[in-house]
């Protein structure tokens, strides 16, 4: 699921890039919800709290009571992976931003082939946010970064209510559920039974004689479940 965050204090501009997102959504494969906020006020980060993964920022430089810039550090301080968009009125805050390294993806003047510029921005988005490297998650106050290439596959012990993420170095047993990992690899993970999700990047081969996985560094497992074979064969 990509999260947009949509934050603006002119109403009728949030509805122009609520349907240009939509406009440019609908033509992919990916599932998305618009998040909406007028100001950068307690409703605005406390609905940001709650949304933990896949985040595209596009916020208003200046609202009344507040620095979309000042937002952005702020943002930065917990959050390195998320994309944010700066859209303004005022061109000559490009260099404040600048100035700022806050690892944000571009700058959009709203009177300077916005549609276009939006449209393209949202691309550029999604491809980052589609070949991620590392999944990172917090889990009892410990913050887990985790080379997808390292991951071999997770399953779900169902006694203590955990997932195992099994790596080549050794396995990590977290309090997320096998969905929240999913969403969290955001498509590098893909699901073979209730219980397990494999990296097929690390596969050798598939056995349906036996519902088998045979990884490269010669493990196997058994968790492939017929109702998953068409996941497996796209």
């Amino acid at each position: 699921m990509i999260n947009f965050i949509l934050v603006d204090d002119d109403q009728k501009f949030v509805e122009i890039v609520k349907a240009l997102i939509n406009d440019k959504m609908l033509k992919t494969k990916f599932d998305y919800k618009i998040h909406t906020f007028y100001d950068y006020d307690k409703k605005f980060f406390d609905g940001v709290e709650k949304i933990k993964n896949n985040k595209i920022y596009i916020l208003d430089i200046e609202t009344k009571s507040a620095s979309g810039i000042d937002v952005a550090r702020k943002i930065r301080d917990k959050d390195v992976d998320s994309v944010i968009i700066f859209v303004t009125s005022h061109n000559e805050l490009g260099s404040e931003i600048v100035k700022e390294q806050l690892m944000f993806l571009t700058f959009i003047c709203k009177f300077t082939n916005f549609e276009i510029n939006l449209q393209n921005a949202i691309t550029k988005s999604l491809e980052i946010l589609n070949h991620k490297t590392t999944i990172r998650f917090t889990d009892t106050s410990v913050v887990y970064t985790i080379p997808i290439k390292d991951i071999l596959y997770v399953t779900r012990d169902s006694i203590d209510r955990k997932c195992i993420i099994k790596t080549d170095y050794g396995e990590y047993r977290v309090g997320k559920t096998l969905a929240d990992i999913k969403e969290i690899a955001n498509g590098e993970l893909v699901q073979t039974h209730r219980a397990c999700l494999i990296n097929e990047d690390r596969v050798r081969t598939y056995s349906k004689n036996d519902n088998t996985v045979k990884f490269d560094n010669g493990e196997t497992i058994d968790l492939i479940s017929s109702n998953y074979w068409k996941e497996l064969a796209k």
